[in-house]
């Protein structure tokens, strides 16, 4: 599974020319829209391959990808919401109770113990939520490819077959320690000026890629 996973976006007659396109877009990220086209080609690839077909999509008819991009992007966002909100308020209420120990006597201290515990707590709660939601997000992502209809990412009679399947969970671990690896290569490169950080966008791309095929 996993070199068949690898070896698929390198499986194309022009792969070399959509492994460049994307790398660039992935460079290009922080402007937003490059990051709405890169998930409109994910979409692509799960389009495809849930069909049998094991050659990669090219970066073609734009405007279409750009749609798909923005609807995983919406399903995405929606999904990343509650995590992202617990985290918030951890950072929130870690300031606020540390600034209450700044205080004298003993109820600055009590305030700054319960503090602490909030914090923990809430972080943990916080990494366990984001874990779900990035367990849920492709298969959310999928069954839009499948329908088209971006309300069955958020059907559980859709989500449930996938969601509570072996299969489903093995290859989102295998995809997930894929993501991981690339993070930390790029994360390496990144001590070469320039250079390690383009190397990076392009590691980032195939690796989603390869993710998203399994």
């Amino acid at each position: 599974m996993i070199q068949d996973a690898l070896d698929y976006p390198r499986t194309g007659d022009d792969w070399t020319k959509t492994v460049l396109i994307g790398g660039i877009l992935s460079l290009l990220a922080v402007l937003v829209v490059p990051t709405v086209l890169v998930l409109g080609y994910l979409v692509r690839v799960l389009e495809r391959t849930m069909h049998g077909d094991d050659h990669p999509p090219e970066f073609d008819e734009w405007g279409d990808m750009f749609v798909d991009g923005l609807k995983a992007f919406a399903i995405t966002l929606a999904y990343g919401l509650v995590p992202a909100a617990v985290a918030a308020a951890v950072v929130v209420g870690g300031i606020l109770s540390f600034s209450v120990v700044g205080g004298s006597g003993a109820g600055g201290a009590t305030a700054g113990g319960a503090g602490v515990v909030v914090v923990v707590v809430g972080s943990l709660l916080a990494l366990a939520l984001g874990l779900l939601a990035a367990y849920v997000i492709p298969a959310a992502i999928a069954a839009f490819a499948e329908t088209g209809r971006i309300g069955t990412a958020f059907s559980p009679a859709h989500l449930r077959p996938a969601l509570t399947s072996g299969t489903y969970a093995t290859a989102w671990v295998v995809a997930f320690a894929v993501v991981v690896a690339a993070g930390l290569v790029a994360g390496a490169l990144n001590a070469i000026p320039v250079i390690g950080f383009v190397i990076g966008g392009f590691i980032g791309f195939y690796a989603a890629v390869t993710a998203y095929y399994l």
